[in-house]
């Protein structure tokens, strides 16, 4: 299994990082960072670069969840999405595969069942950006109401 997901899409860049930003709010995601690798290029090493955002995204209740069962996790947050336009002027959204990349780091039930459920919802957000629903073999999201029992975490409030 890759350590990303990828769609190409037929919309302008703009769009598509305007459309991604929305999406992974309506998935339950804030947007924390967003750099622009291009005009960061241009500015710190007179580069001049493709199209190139990076979108830090973060659902609060799922990384409370995951570092409360691991600390050292949040070294993989924010979920990244990165938005680009390649040389042939196609637009590519990818994102990174939670699942995949926590396999390596450590493979508890809880962890896996979080991490499947940000990679889908990341998938979601993906695949509904240029038709507006996702594809027919996406696999159900998760339930999103995960009680403390169930990850054996004590969540305040």
């Amino acid at each position: 299994m890759a350590y990303y997901y990828s769609r190409k899409l037929q919309i302008p860049f703009d769009e598509a990082v305007q459309r991604a930003i929305q999406n992974l709010q309506q998935q339950g995601f804030g947007i924390v960072t967003t750099i622009d690798l291009k005009e960061t290029l241009k500015q710190k090493l007179n580069i001049d670069f493709r199209k190139y955002r990076i979108i830090g995204a973060c659902n609060p209740q799922f990384a409370f969840q995951a570092v409360s069962l691991e600390s050292h996790i949040g070294l993989m947050l924010p979920c990244n999405v990165v938005v680009q336009e390649h040389e042939n002027g196609e637009v590519e959204v990818s994102a990174i595969n939670p699942l995949e990349t926590i396999d390596n780091i450590t493979a508890t039930a809880q962890l896996a069942v979080i991490a499947q459920e940000i990679g889908n919802r990341l998938r979601v957000a993906i695949d509904t950006l240029e038709h507006g629903k996702p594809e027919e073999n996406l696999p159900q999201a998760l339930p999103t109401d995960y009680t403390s029992t169930e990850l054996n975490i004590s969540i305040p409030g």
